[in-house]
């Protein structure tokens, strides 16, 4: 038996993230599932958006499942995305890109993996008023970081059939940050991956690049604020923030997300789309095969993946995000059954 803990969190979370573990359990998996608070809802039981047993839950268990959560603004309470990184030292940001069965777009056959490092860079939050109308930020940039978000993007490269990994980078203007985790990545690329092939390009030239060939793309490394806009910019490629998962990795525990927002006004009325987050949750079942071995779970995933294609492609129960007129749980009970198929 595997243990998840999951945190359903805020709007239509509790709806995507229910609908993530229905799917799941339909495979036959053994999985016992915690389920634990985070976000705006967790203030009024907990009085903190991130309470420390559900940290502690993530700790012991060492993977989690999320919805999408709130952070009230302005209220003194941190971002509990930027909370749950920093705390279990989750420097790996990984999100998939890929071109979804009848999902149309401008663009085919885009398959990208972004890789963000996630713990450091502008988001350290070293803010600082110098004098009157004058501010500073420091972007903080530590070679250990460096080596291992590199070190995962070209692990995650070679196990996957990942051909090319390509680093975009400011060090043009940042010379020794940037220039610090171009460095790093090439040596790692040498020194240990030297047969699947690298590339670096300054950002501003990569994102022109992106928007005239996203096929160019294999796995794309970069650091915290770049991951951050890319990761966004690339979802938009194929069809938005609804139809691609995400991840949070560290060497100690793991936590898999939707990346959308909370959506409240469609709370509660069956709209919602759960694919980002039942996506999500074939990531983690592939994580969990990764690292316990237990080939089931990489069973299961493939399942789940081979549904929610199935379902996308005969195209009659589509949420209204993708063009249908379904609910969210007529979408699920579309990928059940064709799950129970298999």
């Amino acid at each position: 038996m595997h243990t998840v803990v999951l945190i359903p969190g805020d709007g239509i979370g509790p709806e995507v993230a229910h609908a993530a573990q229905r799917v799941i359990n339909s495979t036959g998996l053994d999985i016992r599932w915690v389920e634990m608070p985070a976000g705006e809802a967790a203030i009024a039981t907990d009085g903190d958006t991130l309470p420390e047993k559900t940290l502690d839950a993530i700790r012991t268990h060492k993977v989690g499942l999320k919805g999408p959560v709130g952070t009230p603004i302005g209220k003194g309470f941190r971002s509990v995305n930027v909370t749950l990184r920093k705390k279990l030292d989750l420097y790996a940001a990984v999100r998939p890109v890929r071109n979804m069965p009848n999902v149309k777009t401008r663009y085919d056959n885009v398959d990208i993996v972004i890789f963000r490092e996630n713990t450091e860079g502008l988001y350290s939050g070293i803010e600082n008023e110098i004098t009157a109308g004058v501010v500073t930020s420091m972007k903080v940039c530590t070679e250990k970081a460096c080596e291992r978000i590199a070190r995962a993007a070209f692990r995650y490269a070679k196990a996957r059939g990942r051909k090319k990994v390509t680093v975009f980078h400011k060090a043009n203007i940042m010379k020794l940050t940037d220039g610090m985790f171009i460095r790093v990545a090439k040596k790692v690329h040498d020194e240990e991956h030297p047969t699947i092939a690298y590339e670096e390009l300054i950002i501003d030239n990569g994102c022109m690049q992106l928007v005239k060939d996203p096929t160019r793309y294999d796995v794309l490394l970069m650091e915290n604020l770049y991951g951050d806009l890319m990761s966004d910019l690339c979802a938009g490629l194929v069809g938005g923030l609804g139809v691609v998962p995400g991840a949070n990795i560290g060497d100690n525990a793991a936590v898999f997300e939707a990346v959308h927002g909370t959506a409240p006004d469609i709370a509660g009325k069956n709209l919602a789309n759960p694919l980002a987050c039942i996506m999500s949750g074939v990531m983690m079942l592939n994580h969990m095969a990764d690292t316990t071995g237990d080939e089931a779970c990489r069973a299961a995933a493939a399942k789940i993946k081979h549904a929610y294609d199935a379902v996308l492609t005969e195209g009659t129960t589509l949420t209204r995000d993708l063009g249908g007129t379904a609910g969210g749980k007529e979408f699920t009970d579309a990928m059940v059954r064709e799950i129970q198929k298999s």
